[in-house]
């Protein structure tokens, strides 16, 4: 079967994976938690079934993912949808906040690249033997008395 399924058509957790390129994995770990909920139903002998639709809430997650939402953040984002209402609005907001916490982020590495550059331009290939005596690096490690 190749091409997209019937609409009418459940579909196996390896139909789901191969149309997907998803792993079996991953597609049952979603099942799991929750974030395929209303494209899942079993069958009388306890597989897994789901509806076309799930192809493209799958769709979805990956790209939320890409763009670095969490699970629990997409989670969010598709009981909105569930619920029946367009979820950009909070697909927004989760967009705004992830460029805030990059923008901290930036600003931290930064710093953090700053004070590398100090201790790099600081750097002594033969520390004094008291300051081997009492640190495992002496050029990153502050010997007691120096502070």
């Amino acid at each position: 079967m190749m091409g997209n399924p019937a609409v009418d058509h459940y579909l196996k957790i390896g139909e789901v994976a191969s149309f997907s390129g998803m792993p079996v994995k991953t597609i049952r770990y979603y099942e799991e938690i929750g974030l395929l909920t209303p494209e899942t139903t079993r069958s009388e002998s306890g597989y897994r079934l789901f509806a076309p639709t799930v192809l493209n809430r799958l769709a979805f997650i990956r790209r939320s993912q890409s763009l670095g939402l969490s699970l629990s953040e997409i989670q969010e984002i598709l009981e909105v949808h569930d619920s029946g209402d367009l979820p950009c609005g909070a697909v927004k907001q989760h967009l705004l906040l992830k460029v805030e916490a990059i923008t901290e982020q930036i600003k931290s590495l930064e710093i953090l690249k700053s004070e590398l550059l100090g201790l790099l331009s600081g750097w002594q290939e033969q520390p004094p033997h008291y300051a081997i005596a009492q640190t495992i690096c002496p050029n990153i490690q502050r010997v007691k008395g120096e502070e």
